[in-house]
């Protein structure tokens, strides 16, 4: 075969490559709303970035015959490109061949850019479209699945791990995006579930629909799989390349540092209003974040869940931040069983990949009842404190209301290592609320009253005297659990003042293999 020939079979074998399963199936996926796998890594490499690797891999099955049906790539891309510049390795399973089903060979094409991930220090993106294992094959697929799953635990912590589901990811598939930081998922076109609706229906009875059990919805808003819910793919690949805007290409580095024309000293007076003078009223403490980071841009991770408690990624004077905020708006902050795994696992993604923390707080307590208490209200609760206290990146405080009881010391308070903790005028630190500490101090005397008036007026003088003495944040100041007592339109510049002072912090916790945090 001459030069010549060998060349265009090389051309002709990468045409064939790139049309995966064929154009009819193409056409299906385009039909499903969906795009093909390397039209999706072209939406969300750089323009011309893409570096191809393990085009010509083929599976090595030979049952069920299927040594006569093979296709070059076996049924996922994978390599590496660029993002604003910056190296990602990537891999996209392509539902135009056996369904994006796992194979031996497409576990080892994903398992090697997952090592290269590491080699290099770089992020893994991983984009799920299959129909999970490969059942010709066998206990092979369970294998590389497995293999999989490993090198997603090895590399937890060391390199930013971001899974997108752009169609089904069902029975072991679940576990790798399961195993990564973030999970995005697209509206009515990807569900995630151990078992699908037929074998739910035949096992227990219950009659419910794929979307109902395991779309984007669902893992969003209810069981807290799911970081992103988006409505196209284009929208989720533009989020991707937003979020890894925020984080460093491992943990041994730094998180970018972007230039801003955000003043450092912008005031905000509408902070000296925000807080209601009823204590009981609601507020969003949105609108505080946005008031404060650089040019009110904020990412918020996990929207739709656990929404008495806000987290997201922003940035002060450029250096990307992690908030960890209560929200007044939506139960009144309280925290509860989910609230607090949210948050821990956004403090623990922080801390891995050195960036810093903000914890605004407004936070009326736990939430009580039977129902908290059998889910482990008590665990959860340890789950957060357990994060924030071992957390070693700096760690910056504002009380902005209320900080109660055990939720005050959850909160990044100065006994888990907090920074610089301040409060503003309008915080209140304390065991309880006035009236339920006057029902617990004064409840016996309170009882024996008979006469309406005189009781009124005894509780209203208890109460005036425990807020005088801790619906204050003086009382923590005098202690110096509050570093100090700060005006809210100044927080953006107190803030940004803390967290330049905490450039060069140098914290390590005591050598161990690990630590055992509370599950």
């Amino acid at each position: 075969m001459e030069n010549k020939e060998k060349v265009k079979k090389l051309i002709d074998l990468r045409v064939e490559a790139k049309l995966g399963g064929g154009e009819k199936r193409i056409a299906s996926q385009h039909a499903k709303g969906k795009y093909t796998a390397r039209e999706r890594i072209d939406m969300l490499l750089d323009e011309g970035s893409f570096e191809e690797l393990d085009m010509f891999v083929t599976h090595r099955c030979h049952n069920f015959g299927m040594e006569k049906d093979k296709f070059l790539g076996d049924g996922v891309v994978t390599g590496h490109g660029t993002i604003d510049g910056r190296t990602v390795f990537v891999y996209a399973q392509d539902f135009t061949v056996f369904g994006g089903s796992l194979s031996e060979t497409m576990a080892l094409k994903i398992c090697k850019v997952m090592d290269m991930a590491m080699k290099m220090g770089a992020p893994i993106i991983g984009i799920n479209d299959s129909g999970g294992a490969r059942i010709q094959e066998g206990v092979n697929a369970l294998a590389g699945f497995a293999e999989i799953f490993e090198r997603n635990i090895l590399a937890s912590g060391v390199v930013p791990q971001i899974s997108a589901i752009y169609g089904p990811c069902a029975g072991g598939a679940v576990y790798s995006p399961a195993l990564t930081d973030f999970i995005l998922m697209t509206e009515n076109t990807s569900y995630m579930f151990v078992t699908g609706p037929k074998v739910v229906k035949s096992v227990t009875g219950e009659d419910i629909s794929t979307e109902d059990l395991g779309g984007a919805s669902m893992h969003t808003k209810k069981s807290g799989v799911a970081q992103f819910k988006v409505e196209t793919e284009e929208e989720g690949m533009m989020l991707i390349r937003k979020l890894l805007s925020y984080l460093p290409q491992n943990n041994l580095e730094e998180a970018p540092l972007f230039n801003t024309n955000d003043p450092i000293d912008r005031m905000e007076d509408s902070l000296n209003e925000i807080i209601p003078d009823n204590p009981n009223k609601p507020y969003d403490v949105k609108d505080v974040i946005h008031a404060i980071v650089d040019n009110e841009e904020f990412l918020e991770v996990h929207r739709f869940f656990a929404k008495n408690v806000v987290v997201g990624f922003a940035r002060f004077n450029g250096q990307s931040t992690g908030i960890i905020a209560n929200q007044p708006n939506f139960m009144g902050g309280v925290l509860d069983c989910d609230a607090s795994r949210k948050a821990a696992r956004f403090v623990r993604f922080c801390d891995a990949f050195n960036i810093p923390i903000l914890t605004l707080v407004d936070v009326p307590g736990f939430l009580p009842g039977s129902s908290q208490e059998y889910q482990g209200i008590i665990t959860h609760g340890a789950k957060l404190m357990f994060a924030y206290g071992e957390a070693t990146v700096p760690k910056v405080t504002v009380t902005l209301r209320k900080s109660y009881g055990g939720a005050h010391c959850v909160m990044s308070s100065k006994q888990l290592r907090g920074d610089f903790n301040y409060a503003w005028p309008t915080a209140e630190i304390a065991v309880m609320g006035a009236s339920g500490a006057i029902e617990v101090l004064e409840g016996r005397t309170i009882v024996k009253m008979e006469n309406a008036e005189e009781k009124a007026q005894f509780i209203a003088d208890k109460t005036a005297e425990y807020n005088t003495a801790f619906a204050n944040p003086y009382n923590a100041a005098s202690y110096a659990y509050i570093d100090d007592v700060i005006e809210p339109r100044n927080t953006r510049f107190r803030v940004i003042r803390a967290f330049q002072a905490l450039q060069t912090k140098k914290l390590a916790n005591p050598l161990k293999k690990h630590s055992n945090i509370p599950l």
